[in-house]
């Protein structure tokens, strides 16, 4: 096991023990799917990977982890739930979100742009009388797959149809929207 798992996994029991909680096994496992991912996990995408890991236990277990400090929640557009381990665990990082189907994808920027990020954050912040802690960017948009117009649903230079941004699982033939 490398060594980073090892500090995530001290760390981890740490802020458990801190709310009287214990790392369990379930908790340990739930974890190294979160270590292993490369990118925020829904819960059927942490079930798939944690093969023995019962859905009812993770919901519970999630939720114990995130009132610890190392799982972080990212809610996408669709409402869907994806998780991560908290950034002290892993890194500052951001977020490609993407408006239509829900994947998120990591990114970092220069450290040179995320001071200037810091400071113009901070600027704002103060000017509203508001103490910043840290900050996290979304950025949503399209992914590549959502953003690609699909041959019967021809896409206009400098505009996008609802019906090619819009959640392609409710588009009725040929791209039209049911609505």
């Amino acid at each position: 096991m490398p060594a980073m798992d090892d500090h995530v996994h001290d760390e981890v029991a740490e802020r458990l023990e801190l709310r009287g909680q214990r790392y369990t096994e379930t908790r340990r496992s739930l974890v190294d799917v979160l270590i292993s991912a490369s990118m925020p996990l829904t819960l059927p995408e942490i079930l798939a990977q944690g093969r023995t890991l019962a859905q009812s236990s993770v919901y519970r277990n999630l939720s114990e982890l995130e009132k610890a400090g190392v799982v972080h929640r990212v809610v996408t557009a669709d409402d869907h739930a994806r998780f991560e381990l908290a950034e002290h665990l892993t890194g500052h990082h951001h977020h490609l979100v993407c408006s239509s189907c829900g994947a998120v994808i990591d990114f970092t920027v220069p450290s040179r742009l995320e001071g200037t990020l810091e400071r113009e954050l901070a600027s704002v912040a103060e000017r509203h009388g508001f103490v910043v802690d840290h900050h996290r960017l979304d950025i949503l948009g399209a992914c590549t797959d959502c953003a690609t117009p699909r041959p019967s649903a021809p896409r206009l230079l400098g505009s996008i149809t609802p019906s090619i941004r819009g959640n392609r699982c409710q588009e009725g033939p040929g791209g039209a929207s049911p609505h």
